[in-house]
């Protein structure tokens, strides 16, 4: 088995690109208008938050990879929890069924992030 780091760090790459397969999905179905969020235009500290949240799996591949093992531990298990539960939340949100199957894969990302971080005995 993979040290339990390079795992977590493999499970945020894998929600990340999820994530950004749907975004991608979305312009090629049309299903998106550049520039709007649900039909209104966003003012630039709304786009910051949306940068600053799509930025954590990122900062996650980082944290797992060189964080002190308790503060890694417990910021994966943290923030997986809060993108699962987003995910959850928002999932009624997205009417295409190709984003409704991504956010569950996304879901299933996060659950295992959570496993092994709570798992993580070294």
């Amino acid at each position: 088995m993979a040290d339990t780091r390079v795992v977590l760090a493999g499970l945020w790459v894998a929600a990340m690109l999820t994530y950004l397969w749907g975004d991608v999905l979305r312009i090629m179905a049309g299903d998106v208008q550049f520039g709007r969020l649900q039909g209104t235009q966003p003012s630039q500290v709304i786009w910051l938050v949306i940068a600053a949240l799509m930025l954590v799996p990122i900062l996650m591949v980082v944290l797992s990879l060189i964080a002190p093992r308790d503060l890694a531990r417990w910021a994966n298990m943290i923030i997986a929890v809060g993108f699962l539960l987003m995910n959850l939340v928002t999932l009624p949100s997205y009417p295409p069924l190709y984003d409704k199957f991504l956010l569950a894969v996304s879901l299933v990302f996060n659950a295992l992030t959570v496993w092994f971080a709570w798992s993580w005995t070294e």
